[in-house]
């Protein structure tokens, strides 16, 4: 541009004098300016729009001046797709083997024969390689992530070069919970490992639900949505808005619990093999570094790139070749352990100092509920995550479930039950003590009601306590109200007229005798012995 300004101040510019110029200079440097005045003063003109860009040659860094062209990059990284992944050097070799007619190679897809003749140059001379060339080639960025693609798993592709979402977490708790498994790192005697579920609040990171078996099966994650949801009721919590989980092990409830507006109201499945696309596997990392290794023996793994991070192992040299000696524990302690560890690591300070000064994970999440939340729908909900038993509506008032009574909340229920049928399916979700206090009452998938235990009072008066007269109360209560039901809904007594009669006459009646009137009862005198008159007139 700063010759272009130069030119402006020169003034008027003699153009036929500037041709005459340029005729001689390219003759002395053999420079690509055009000799033609009108196309001289085309190419000033867009020096000036575009700068010095306008004056390279539109051959440099064409396909056209490359040696190696698109074609041959390509045959390069298809003699690479070979499945026994060559080396550089061998994919070289095999090249200047085929350009130079002692290589046949083939399109697997089409049966096509690949012509040597068309990787020559002009006077048909073969395009020869070195293997540095051909390793540039093979390393260039994008050519790596598509070898990648075709050679390594879908875990290390997605991990290295697979591009991913920059996201940040949410502000309020349980905006969001995120789902996964995971084997605890220390194995049992038998050398199996103890498998865990974990259920993470994102916002806090805390730990709202676990569960562990000894294998890995679809009851791994139901026991850890239950432990969660105790945990929300014991709280008296609303139910969280999305969860994140993947594939395996969830798909069995894809169409029930699992499905978006069902239980919870937004569902994100992940994809399989990509870790960066899970929370969860993010605070696994967490916790298993910044917790365990503090207070547990034997963390890591044995090809972490981090010394520190390997396990202490020490080989058995036998006829196996494969036996390590490693410490081993039992079931229960290593279930114990990793409970104590949650529980230090969400009353660790919450990473995000920042936005939460001074609280721990567990006061994130109890402090920040995000208050948009709707109310659990256990009736619902236990559905899918709790128990089921048949029994049957009772007396009119309650069922019988593991060994306990439940009563509904109102007589006025019996009349939603199917005709003859008393049979109805009950649900429920046992506390950490095994205790049920209510269950959910359902007939042929339609919803009854929520039943609540009875509570027996002491039906001595002297024993009796506060809890014994409200346990009275409420039973009271409610036969009162069926009482009421059985009087407000009585049944019209109708009379049949005889068949002979006609209907606009009116029927004899005939009034019937007295009856006798009844004798008196003896009178039961408190004051009179019984028991020694009984023995006297025997």
């Amino acid at each position: 541009m700063a010759s272009a300004n130069a030119l402006r101040r020169v003034g008027r510019i003699g153009w036929d004098s500037m041709a005459e110029t340029i005729t001689y200079f390219k003759r002395e440097f053999g420079h690509t300016l055009p000799e033609s005045m009108l196309r001289f003063r085309k190419k000033v003109a867009q020096f000036k729009r575009e700068g010095y860009a306008c004056l390279i040659s539109g051959r440099f860094q064409n396909q056209n001046s490359r040696k190696v062209n698109y074609k041959i990059e390509r045959l390069i990284l298809s003699l690479d797709s070979l499945p026994e992944r060559p080396f550089n050097t061998t994919v070289a070799e095999m090249y200047n083997q085929f350009v130079c007619g002692e290589l046949n190679v083939y399109d697997p897809e089409t049966g096509e024969l690949f012509d040597p003749e068309e990787f020559t140059e002009k006077e048909g001379e073969p395009i020869a390689l070195s293997e540095t060339t051909v390793a540039n080639y093979l390393n260039n960025p994008k050519n790596r992530a598509l070898r990648s693609k075709l050679h390594d798993s879908a875990w290390d592709f997605n991990n290295r070069y697979r591009p991913h979402h920059k996201r940040k977490a949410p502000v309020w708790a349980f905006s969001k919970i995120s789902l996964d498994d995971r084997d605890l790192p220390r194995k049992m005697a038998d050398g199996n490992r103890v498998k865990a579920y974990y259920a993470y609040d994102v916002a806090s990171g805390c730990v709202v639900g676990y569960a562990y078996n000894r294998l890995k099966t679809a009851d791994l994650f139901i026991d850890c949505v239950r432990n969660m949801f105790r945990l929300i009721d014991h709280q008296g919590w609303n139910c969280p808005a999305e969860v994140e989980v993947e594939h395996h092990l969830v798909n069995n409830f894809a169409d029930g619990l699992i499905r978006a507006g069902v239980v919870f109201p937004f569902v994100r499945w992940c994809n399989p093999g990509n870790s960066q696309e899970k929370r969860a596997e993010h605070f696994n990392r967490v916790k298993k570094y910044g917790v365990e290794k503090r207070s547990q023996v034997g963390i890591g793994r044995w090809y972490a790139r981090l010394e520190a991070n390997r396990p202490k192992e020490e080989k058995v040299y036998d006829e196996f070749n494969n036996t390590y000696k490693e410490a081993t524990y039992t079931y229960e302690q290593l279930v114990a352990d990793d409970i104590r560890a949650i529980h230090e690591y969400n009353n660790a300070l919450h990473p995000n100092q920042k936005l939460y000064p001074g609280l721990t994970r567990w006061e994130v999440l109890c402090r920040y509920q995000n208050p948009d939340l709707a109310p659990v729908d256990k009736a619902l909900l236990y559905r899918f995550i709790g128990e089921e038993v048949r029994t049957s509506i009772r007396r009119s008032k309650y069922c019988r479930v593991h060994y306990e009574d439940y009563a509904l909340p109102s007589p006025e229920l019996i009349g939603r039950l199917a005709p003859n049928d008393y049979t109805v399916e009950a649900y429920y979700l046992p506390d950490e003590q095994g205790n049920v206090p209510e269950v959910y009452i359902y007939q042929h998938g339609a919803y009854i009601a929520t039943c609540r235990r009875i509570e027996a009072y002491n039906e001595a008066t002297a024993e009796q306590t506060e809890r014994d007269r409200e346990a009275y109360a409420e039973q009271a209560k409610y036969n009162a109200q069926f009482d009421a039901m059985m009087a407000r809904e009585k049944i019209c007594k109708v009379r049949l007229l005889p068949g002979d009669v006609p209907a606009h006459e009116e029927p004899e009646i005939v009034e019937a005798a007295p009856a006798a009137p009844p004798e008196e009862a003896e009178v039961f005198d408190f004051g009179i012995d019984y028991a020694a008159l009984a023995k006297h007139e025997l």
